[in-house]
C-alpha cells in the first residue's frame, strides 16, 4: 500500500490559501449589477412618484398624498413579496430592489413567511423582526441622536 509520507505534505499558509480562492473564484459581472440596480430602484422610485403626482391631481393635499403613496407603496413591497415576484426581483436587481420602504416591507414579509411553520405566535410573532429588527432599533437611535443634536445646536 502507497500511503503519503505526511512529513511531506506541502503545508499552506493562510496567505497562500486566500491567493489559490481569489484565483479561481469567479468574477461577478459588476457594471451589470450596477446597471440593473440602477434601473430597478430608478423603476420603483418612478412608480411611486407616479403615484403620488395622480394622487395630487386628485386634489388631495401633499401631506396626504405622502402618507398614501408610502402606504401603497408598503403594500405592493408585502404583496409583491407574498407572491414571490419581490424576491425574484431582488435577486436581477440586487441593492436596486432595497429602496427603502419596500425593502423594508420585503424584509419584513419574507421573515414572516420563513417562520410561519413554527406557528403564528412562537413563529411568525417571535421572530417576524429578525432581519427588520437591527434597522428599526438602528434607525430609532439614529432619529433621537440627530433630534438631540437639533436640541442643543437650535438653542
Amino acid at each position: 500500500m502507497n500511503t503519503p509520507d505526511p512529513r511531506r505534505w506541502k503545508k499552506i499558509e493562510v496567505e497562500e490559501y486566500e491567493n489559490l480562492v481569489q484565483q479561481v473564484k469567479p468574477k461577478p459581472p459588476l457594471f451589470k449589477h450596477c446597471v440593473w440596480a440602477f434601473i430597478v430602484g430608478g423603476l420603483i422610485c418612478l412608480l411611486a412618484q407616479l403615484i403620488m403626482n395622480y394622487l395630487l391631481n386628485q386634489g388631495i393635499d401633499k401631506v396626504a398624498a405622502s402618507s398614501y403613496t408610502a402606504v401603497i407603496m408598503i403594500f405592493l413591497g408585502a404583496f409583491l413579496t407574498g407572491i414571490g415576484i419581490y424576491d425574484e426581483l431582488g435577486k436581477r436587481a440586487g441593492a436596486g430592489s432595497i429602496v427603502p420602504i419596500t425593502g423594508f416591507a420585503n424584509a419584513i414579509v419574507a421573515s414572516a413567511m420563513e417562520f410561519k411553520r413554527e406557528g403564528y405566535i412562537f413563529g411568525v410573532g417571535a421572530r417576524i423582526f429578525t432581519v427588520a429588527g437591527p434597522t428599526l432599533l438602528f434607525g430609532f437611535v439614529v432619529a433621537v441622536l440627530i433630534g438631540l443634536i437639533k436640541v442643543f445646536f437650535s438653542s
